[in-house]
């Protein structure tokens, strides 16, 4: 991101690299100090990690070999406050498929507190690697590797993944290695990439209907047998039950839904955008319904301008992919890091006639996670409204 690519906007390199560091030193600065504690308990009194204490659960049941207690969510936090007594107390609704568990069951013959720690490890380095990936395929950011790794580490996304121990950078590392697929011409393989999300199938979705909407055969048959072998990987070792277990989950997941959001505010889709403005549940399940088909829509079109940059139409599948998604936190946004590089590198590239407004957007989604929980009060996530205006951007940059 150039002075030259932004000469007609407010932005400017060294604008963004002294916001980035404002941002990146508050936001860590803070979490440090509230995560240097003794014990596993913070400052604020949550459990360090908070949600990798699900994952290390799983990693238990996977290792002790518990099927029957893969969906029971009192038997998890049994077991959880039996490893980690700090942990009594605290609930997880079950939801991941049965193979989840057995990617951190090497973790939990861990303490918790070495597992955290080498989790968090993993998802930096998982993070930081995509991000360097995505610039060095990116000519117009070559010179600027400095203010793009700034902007890494202050991205408010990658801070709560960290902050929540989540699972997200592996999905930004399927979606990253799918762009490179993608590049190479090499579409198979981009779907056998996209079909691992099926760890997390909500963030496949949008993808899945993008490739089939344009008749992308290679890579919906490399999806289809990609995450075919990976369920089968879980009823090979637990059996169908537990994974007629996960589908009955998924069939009555509605209803769990004020459990699964208990702070809708830290979401980021369309469905709870509606949610919260709308109170009528009726009413704002079908307005996320008819903005969802808009988005995709939208973004078939783009798919299908085989004019259009690959940086522009990746871009726009990210995007929707976070905006359909069924249910999507704060930390599931780090999978739009290679979307706001690939679209930097493209205004920096040929400085389109929106360029301004694009950026704009670029930066409000790069910064509204930060305030994301005034949404509690106003009912309004900004970041949507974002990256839907960027969505329409771009299909209009194109449509012209």
């Amino acid at each position: 991101m150039t002075d030259r690519a932004y000469s007609a906007n407010w932005l400017t390199a060294r604008r963004l690299r002294a916001h980035g560091l404002i941002v990146a030193i508050a936001l860590w600065s803070i979490y440090l100090w509230t995560v240097a504690t003794p014990g596993l308990r913070d400052r604020n009194g949550n459990l360090k990690g908070t949600d990798f204490l699900h994952f290390y659960t799983l990693g238990l049941v996977a290792r002790e070999h518990r099927p029957l207690d893969l969906y029971d969510m009192k038997a998890q936090s049994k077991l959880a406050s039996a490893r980690v007594p700090q942990a009594a107390g605290i609930d997880y609704l079950p939801l991941y498929p049965p193979q989840v568990s057995m990617l951190f069951a090497p973790l939990a013959h861990f303490s918790y507190a070495t597992a955290l720690a080498i989790w968090w490890i993993v998802s930096t380095a998982i993070y930081f690697l995509c991000c360097y990936w995505i610039w060095r395929a990116c000519p117009g950011l070559q010179a600027h590797g400095v203010t793009v790794a700034i902007l890494a580490a202050a991205f408010p996304a990658f801070f709560h993944l960290i902050a929540w121990g989540q699972t997200s950078a592996l999905a930004l590392l399927c979606f990253t290695a799918m762009y490179v697929c993608l590049r190479g011409k090499r579409d198979f393989l981009a779907g056998v990439v996209l079909g691992c999300l099926a760890f997390k199938p909500q963030l496949g979705l949008a993808a899945a209907i993008i490739f089939l909407g344009i008749a992308a055969c290679r890579v919906v048959i490399g999806a289809a047998l990609s995450a075919t072998v990976q369920f089968l990987a879980g009823i090979l070792f637990y059996g169908t039950q537990a994974f007629h277990d996960w589908l009955w989950m998924m069939r009555n997941v509605r209803v769990a839904l004020p459990f699964l959001e208990p702070k809708i505010y830290q979401t980021h889709c369309l469905r709870t955008f509606w949610s919260m403005l709308i109170p009528r549940p009726d009413l704002s399940f079908a307005l996320y319904l008819i903005t969802a088909v808009s988005v995709l829509a939208m973004t078939i079109s783009l798919w299908r301008h085989r004019s259009a940059s690959l940086n522009v139409r990746f871009s726009a599948l990210l995007f929707a992919t976070v905006l359909i998604a069924p249910h999507l936190t704060v930390y599931d946004l780090v999978i739009l890091a290679p979307a706001l590089l690939l679209l930097s590198d493209w205004l920096i590239g040929i400085a389109p006639r929106r360029a301004p407004q694009i950026g704009t957007a670029m930066y409000c989604i790069f910064m509204f996670p930060i305030i994301g929980p005034l949404a509690k009060w106003t009912h309004i996530q900004l970041s949507v409204v974002a990256m839907t205006a960027l969505v329409v951007l771009l299909y209009r940059g194109e449509a012209d």
